[in-house]
């Protein structure tokens, strides 16, 4: 029971909620109650040093008559002036995030000094709650839950650093990065409890890291990585590259040359064949296979007016574009030339082709390619 003229002090649960650690405000006097719940801690606190802490829950007395645990703090505050304060922890698990404010310099054999930067998610609570308040109380004076939660985060970021160096040692490069996260949170566990031990936190779990690296080098990792599932080597995966850049730009590349959209087809299946003959680079010592001489077209094709690949005679629409095919055929008046029906000019005299004939029986105007006049049904 309270005697007349003290208080009792307790966590609020709305002061709570997430926050790790709790300050009173004022100091605790002689005959004071304390209240302790199930999931927390309370640490005396005098002169820059935990004096002592209870973690039972129940209702404590200043008194040396009902809470001969706490004697040193009796002691310390039997006096008129000598007052204690006290700190109340929590003893549940706290999810927390970090991110690298600065960067970490990572000198790699291939791309030189690259600039780091570290995020990820930690789980912690308090392991030591005498540690824990004698550094960030005592040493530190924080006096709110964000405060200790900030540096927490700040030596958690000091923490990755010091393992990537650890790695690098090892023969760890940039291009390594990704395939190492797993490697790296397992080193960071083991610094953890020596690193953080000080300050009376445990950390029990490292998760969902993530390094980023500047945009130029990301983009040549992405490229050595394609590089290596293709089985290929630079010069070939660039020229690929550029025949897939050029097939996919209409106003540009392959369509400006007049090669047309229609050779993005073309261009396509040249990259693959470009990527599949890098790969099958012939083994150290192995005689190297001669090349087939290419295919001559068939006399029996006939060019598509649109991107130039060869065609059955008899087709309608080109297979590579699906362009419509000129097949009809008129002669030339002067070389007797078969050209398509749609020409102006004689391909092979250059003669000047008339648009329209006309019937030698009615005299009725025809088109060149015209067989029987649709007015008389003479033969033309």
């Amino acid at each position: 029971m309270s005697l007349i003229g003290a208080e009792t002090f307790n966590w609020e649960e709305g002061e709570k909620r997430s926050n790790i650690m709790y300050r009173m405000p004022r100091n605790i006097r002689f005959n004071d109650n304390i209240v302790v719940r199930e999931d927390e801690i309370a640490v005396f606190y005098r002169d820059g040093k935990a004096l002592a802490y209870l973690d039972r829950p129940d209702r404590y007395a200043l008194t040396s008559l009902n809470a001969p645990i706490i004697g040193k703090v009796i002691e310390a505050i039997s006096g008129v002036r000598q007052h204690a304060e006290v700190v109340y922890l929590q003893k549940k698990v706290f999810d927390g995030k970090y991110g690298s404010k600065q960067p970490y310099q990572f000198r790699d054999a291939e791309f030189g000094m690259v600039n780091l930067r570290v995020f990820g998610e930690f789980r912690y609570k308090v392991g030591s709650p005498e540690n824990f308040v004698n550094q960030f109380v005592g040493t530190l004076n924080y006096a709110t839950s964000a405060e200790v939660e900030e540096r927490i985060k700040e030596q958690m970021v000091v923490l990755i650093y010091n393992a990537i160096g650890d790695m690098k040692k090892k023969g760890m490069a940039v291009a390594d990065l990704a395939s190492q996260l797993t490697n790296i949170e397992q080193v960071i566990l083991n610094k953890a409890k020596d690193h953080f031990g000080l300050y009376g936190i445990l950390i029990d779990k490292v998760s969902g890291m993530y390094v980023s690296l500047p945009d130029e080098v990301q983009k040549a990792v992405d490229t050595r990585a394609s590089m290596q599932i293709l089985n290929t080597n630079y010069a070939t995966y660039q020229a690929g590259q550029a025949m897939r850049e050029a097939a996919t730009n209409p106003s540009g590349g392959a369509a400006a040359a007049g090669v047309g959209i229609g050779a993005g087809f073309g261009a396509g299946y040249m990259m693959v064949d470009a990527v599949r003959q890098g790969s099958q680079q012939p083994a150290p010592g192995a005689i190297p296979a001669v090349p087939a001489a290419e295919a001559v077209p068939d006399a029996n094709t006939v060019p598509c007016p649109k991107c130039n690949a060869p065609n059955p005679s008899e087709a309608k629409f080109c297979r590579n574009c699906g362009n419509k095919l000129q097949t009809e055929k008129i002669t030339c008046n002067k070389c007797g030339k078969e050209v398509p029906a749609n020409s102006k000019f004689c391909l092979e005299c250059g003669q000047q082709l008339k648009e329209n004939k006309k019937c030698p029986k009615c005299g009725k105007e025809l088109p060149l390619s015209a067989k029987f006049c649709p007015e008389c049904g003479t033969g033309i």
